[in-house]
């Protein structure tokens, strides 16, 4: 079994044609998806859709680029409805954006509401890798623990990562000859510290085109990993899946 620990199911293009994509990822091997929310618009739909869809587990949070919309009553909303989902997600920094201070509020914020309930968080992290590292270790998330969503960074910062009780998610980016940092880190980290992600309908695998990500791309990213690694589909995917289970106790 395979798990795609960050795919947004519920946004366009995917949720109008779930069940076929949903199929044909199943035909792959692949029968576990955490769909992360990016806004608390998107909680109310993703529960449901949760709730209907077998093998989709709910994350629920507020992205960085929506950190203007995280008011009071949000956050009290999210620590109300967070107890349906298996982690806190998608949070964290995103450099593309200029609102730093209201980012970092927001982080910590929902940090400390998946601390309070013992959940394991979903990390984006765009250009902002030492400050995030920075506030995950403030306010002593290691206990939790998480996964640092769609990793292309260094080395050196992988192993903060670990360090901190965060596994690494390899996506599609995995599948690009020119990712040499990356395929790095997959070379030099232990397998029993990664998982596999699509983040669909985003960072399509190299060689699929320019058209939307699928659910059962997620196999291109497992190969591109298997090779890497010098071990089978079948040691990945058993690998993988032992690491998630463990991190996302609610699987």
């Amino acid at each position: 079994m395979l798990v795609d620990t960050h795919c947004h199911l519920n946004l366009p293009p995917l949720n109008s044609c779930l069940d076929e994509l949903l199929a044909e990822a199943r035909a792959e091997g692949i029968e576990r998806w955490i769909v992360p929310s990016l806004h608390p618009d998107d909680w109310d739909q993703l529960s449901l859709l949760t709730r209907t869809t077998p093998g989709v587990r709910p994350a629920f949070g507020i992205h960085p680029l929506h950190a203007a919309t995280a008011t009071t009553d949000c956050l009290i909303r999210l620590e109300r409805i967070a107890a349906e989902g298996v982690a806190i997600g998608e949070i964290g920094l995103d450099g593309s954006c200029d609102n730093h201070p209201l980012q970092e509020q927001l982080f910590r914020a929902q940090l400390r509401i998946a601390r309070s309930l013992g959940l394991p968080v979903l990390i984006h992290c765009r250009r902002a890798i030492g400050r995030t590292i920075a506030i995950i270790r403030e306010e002593g998330l290691a206990a939790a623990g998480g996964i640092m969503h769609a990793f292309s960074g260094s080395c050196e910062s992988a192993r903060d990562c670990l360090r901190l009780n965060l596994v690494l998610s390899v996506s599609g980016i995995v599948t690009r000859p020119s990712a040499i940092r990356l395929h790095r880190v997959c070379r030099e980290l232990p397998l029993e510290q990664l998982v596999l992600e699509t983040d669909a309908p985003d960072l399509t695998p190299f060689g699929r085109g320019r058209t939307a990500n699928r659910p059962a791309w997620l196999l291109d990213s497992a190969t591109a990993l298997a090779q890497l690694k010098d071990c089978s589909i079948e040691e990945l995917a058993q690998a993988t899946t032992a690491t998630v289970k463990r991190v996302v106790s609610r699987l």
